[in-house]
C-alpha cells in the first residue's frame, strides 16, 4: 500500500496553518514525522484521522481517495486517552468493538497484545493502578488491538525503561515487517533513526525536508571530516587546527569526542589530510563526518526539538 498526501492545506478562521502538506507513506518503510512544536504534525494527523476536514488538497491510498471509514488507523497520541478507573480489558475490548470488531474477536486480540507487551498479567485492574510505563504499553494495545493497516505512533516511548523500550522496539519492527503503513513521530530522534528510512520534517505549516534518510545524511556530510589526535585535547586541537590549517578547512563544531572539520572551496580530503601530516598532529581519528538526524534536524529547522526538548 502507498499513502500519499498531496497539498494539503488548513485554515482555522483567517488564519493558514498548512501550506500544502506533502509527503507519501508505503508499507514496510516507515516515515519519520518530525516537527518542532506548532510546526503542523499534530493538525496533519487529525486531518488524516479525518478529525479535520482540509481546506485544499487530497490524501489516496493506492492512488484512490482515501476513506477513513474503510479503513482501520490505529492512533497512539502522546498524552494518554484511555480511562484510568476502568480494567484493562474491559476497556480495551470496548475500543475494538468501537472499530467494527465482533465481541470474541476482541477479547482475543486484548489478550494477545496485552500477553506480547507483557501486561496481560493486569488484565482486570484498574489503568490508574499500573505504573506509567505500563499504562503507555496499555494503551499502544488499545492503538493494536483493531489491526490497523495504518499505525501512528506519536511519542510512543514516553515513560519507558530501558527494558519496556527494547519490548516496544521489537513490536514496531514487527509491524513495519508485517507491512503496515507506520507513521512515527518523535523527539528523541534516536528512536526515529532506528526506525524509519523516510523522515519528513514540518516547519511553519511546510515541508522543510522529506526524502530517504541515508541519502540525506550523506548530503549533510558532504566536505565534512572529523578529526582527534592523541597528542592533544579537543580543545588544543581546535586551536592548532585554526592556526595552522586555516587555509584548507574551518572547525565547523566541536563534538565530545572529535572535531568536526568543513572543508574550503577547492580543498580536497587528500589535500587536507597532506596539510595534517605536515604539523605535529599526532592523528587518531579521521575520516568522513556522518551526521545524526538531530544534527540534521536543528540545522534544517532550529534547535526547538533537539533530543530531550518538548513537543
Amino acid at each position: 500500500m502507498k499513502l500519499e498526501v498531496k497539498k494539503i492545506k488548513k485554515s482555522f478562521g483567517d488564519t493558514e496553518i498548512l501550506h500544502g502538506i506533502t509527503f507519501e507513506v508505503e508499507s514496510g518503510v516507515a516515515l519519520g514525522l518530525l516537527g518542532r512544536n506548532g510546526a503542523g504534525k499534530t493538525t496533519t494527523i487529525r486531518i488524516l484521522m479525518d478529525v479535520f476536514k482540509a481546506n485544499e488538497g487530497e490524501i489516496l491510498l493506492d492512488g484512490i481517495a482515501f476513506d477513513r471509514k474503510e479503513h482501520q488507523i490505529g492512533y497512539l497520541p502522546e498524552e494518554r486517552g484511555l480511562y484510568p478507573k476502568k480494567t484493562v480489558q474491559e476497556q480495551l475490548i470496548y475500543l475494538a468493538m468501537l472499530r467494527g470488531m465482533k465481541k470474541k474477536e476482541a477479547a482475543e486480540n486484548t489478550k494477545r497484545w496485552l500477553k506480547r507487551l507483557e501486561v496481560d498479567q493486569y488484565l482486570n485492574r484498574k489503568l490508574e493502578t499500573l505504573s506509567k510505563g505500563n499504562q503507555q504499553k496499555v494503551q499502544l494495545a488499545s492503538t493494536l488491538v483493531c489491526d490497523p493497516e495504518i499505525i501512528i505512533l506519536d511519542e510512543p516511548f514516553s515513560g519507558l525503561d530501558p527494558v519496556n523500550s527494547q519490548i516496544l522496539k521489537d513490536v514496531v519492527k514487527e509491524l513495519i515487517q508485517q507491512g503496515k503503513i507506520v507513521i512515527f513521530s518523535s523527539h528523541q530522534m534516536s528512536y526515529v533513526e532506528e526506525f524509519c528510512d523516510n523522515i519528513a520534517i514540518i516547519d511553519h505549516g511546510e515541508i522543510a525536508l522529506k526524502g530517504r534518510l541515508q541519502e540525506i545524511k550523506r548530503e549533510y556530510g558532504r566536505h565534512l571530516y572529523i578529526l582527534n589526535a592523541e597528542n592533544y585535547g579537543l580543545s588544543e586541537l581546535k586551536s592548532k587546527c585554526e592556526k595552522e590549517l586555516a587555509h584548507y578547512m574551518i572547525v565547523q563544531e566541536l563534538k565530545k569526542e572529535f572535531l568536526v572539520l568543513k572543508l574550503k572551496e577547492k580543498v580536497s580530503r587528500e589535500d587536507l589530510l597532506a596539510a595534517i601530516l605536515h604539523t605535529d598532529i599526532v592523528i587518531d581519528v579521521f575520516g568522513n563526518y556522518k551526521p545524526s538526524l538531530n544534527d540534521i534536524f536543528v540545522a534544517r529547522v532550529g534547535n526547538d526539538g533537539t533530543e530531550g526538548g518538548t513537543k
